[in-house]
């Protein structure tokens, strides 16, 4: 038996809440809510009211497929405020039994001694890799003995309001933020092989309003970027070129779109009700594939800027893997190889049983790596408090807390990755 861990993953098309077991080779999901988002543009809030009544709407259907009440969940977030830096971090070592992991902590915090603008503030802190008296490369230096230890960190920043809005909303549906997860880091955690993360490759995440990158190399997190451009806007595109409704061309998307207008007959045609017409309007798929696979392209454009402007473009063996709901679109596998110029899989959350059908989709990977990521790092503050419960204790995230807070109101803010496992130090709790 595992844990049972909920996650809300609140992106711009949908919120999806999810009440799984964490097992030691796979996630048991026992309960799913799937609403459709409002108040979110661009992986950002912008109307609280709307925000907060889809997410209890899909808290209460995760509730009644499960059994459980929630009370706390891992938050994913996105959008364009995300930003990154890269940092290094000294100390000097004195233990004549090595490296330890209060001195891990001190380079840690060395590194991430760096200037903040007053309205950002430090989402995750990713350790790269080590050096120990000049030896460099160093996966894990503990219990090795030198007297300078350096380490080469990843700083994941975010912007104050954007996150206090964030939740805002998810606190007003009755649920504590036990803290936010970045994106594509928890989409990876679910989709990426140990071989593809050692040999170098990039997750891209395709949501609705943006699209999340992670680039991992020698088994971590070396780069993250997230694009203002996703699904919606192929979506707009179509509605504009073809005067219909975003419903309307959201549906023609889903059923006919296709990025490659290659594979595409030329005589094939479908019939769509348009704006200011009584009768349907004939159009050729073909002409539809060519504006999806101009915006198909524009993107992975972007993504090819990020990628050369993080100077990785080089190291990324495994190639690139397409997951989210944009993942989804026929044809634009091929496009992301032939743009990015190298081998591109698309791919969905796997080891999965239990209310599985559902989730197997690119769609849920972030919904589902939340529950194995957010485990990892309480499992992570337990462990450097000497297998205590971290500093205020933590309440139930389902049972008896019902939908109350769930215990405290201040928000986890700094995450840190030892090895391959992310991390987080937890403040004291408002309620003592």
């Amino acid at each position: 038996m595992g844990e049972l861990v909920v996650g809300i993953d609140v992106g711009t098309t949908k919120i999806c809440t999810i009440v799984g077991e964490v097992r030691a080779d796979s996630i048991h999901a026992v309960g799913i809510g799937i609403e459709p988002s409002r108040g979110m543009k661009k992986g950002v809030v912008n109307d609280v009211p709307a925000l907060t009544q889809a997410i209890s709407a899909s808290v209460h259907k995760a509730e009644r497929s499960s059994g459980y009440e929630i009370g706390r969940a891992f938050v994913s977030v996105a959008g364009a405020h995300i930003d990154s830096k890269n940092s290094r971090g000294v100390v000097g070592i004195n233990s004549p039994r090595g490296v330890q992991i209060g001195d891990l902590e001190r380079a840690m915090d060395a590194a991430r001694a760096v200037a903040i603008p007053h309205n950002r503030e430090v989402l995750h802190v990713i350790p790269r890799n080590y050096t120990l008296d000049g030896q460099d490369g160093i996966r894990s230096p503990l219990g090795m003995h030198g007297f300078r230890l350096e380490v080469e960190a990843h700083i994941v920043m975010a912007s104050s309001t954007s996150l206090q809005n964030l939740q805002k909303c998810v606190e007003g549906a009755g649920v504590y933020v036990d803290r936010f997860i970045l994106n594509p880091l928890a989409s990876g955690d679910v989709v990426l092989t140990d071989a593809e993360r050692e040999m170098g490759v990039m997750v891209i995440d395709i949501g609705g309003g943006t699209t999340d990158i992670a680039i991992f190399i020698d088994g971590s997190v070396w780069h993250t970027a997230v694009i203002a451009v996703g699904g919606n806007h192929v979506t707009s595109d179509i509605a504009q070129l073809l005067h219909l409704p975003f419903e309307i061309a959201e549906g023609v998307k889903n059923q006919y779109g296709h990025a490659n207008p290659a594979d595409i007959d030329p005589k094939e045609l479908f019939m769509v009700p348009s704006f200011g017409e009584e009768q349907m309007s004939q159009v050729q798929r073909a002409d539809l594939a060519h504006i999806i696979n101009a915006r198909v392209e524009e993107l992975f454009q972007l993504v090819l800027k990020e990628v050369k402007y993080s100077a990785y473009d080089g190291l990324l063996a495994a190639g690139a893997v397409l997951t989210g709901g944009g993942a989804q679109l026929p044809g634009i596998k091929a496009v992301a190889s032939d743009v990015l110029k190298m081998p591109v899989r698309v791919a969905g959350p796997e080891r999965l049983s239990g209310m599985a059908d559902q989730l197997r989709s690119p769609s849920y990977s972030t919904s589902v790596g939340l529950l194995r990521l957010g485990l990892m790092m309480d499992n992570e503050d337990d462990r450097r408090n000497g297998g205590r419960p971290a500093k205020g204790g933590k309440g139930p995230r389902t049972g008896g807390g019902g939908n109350g807070n769930g215990g405290t109101n201040a928000r986890d803010t700094v995450g840190k990755l030892f090895g391959s496992v992310l991390k987080r130090l937890l403040p004291e709790d408002d309620n003592g």
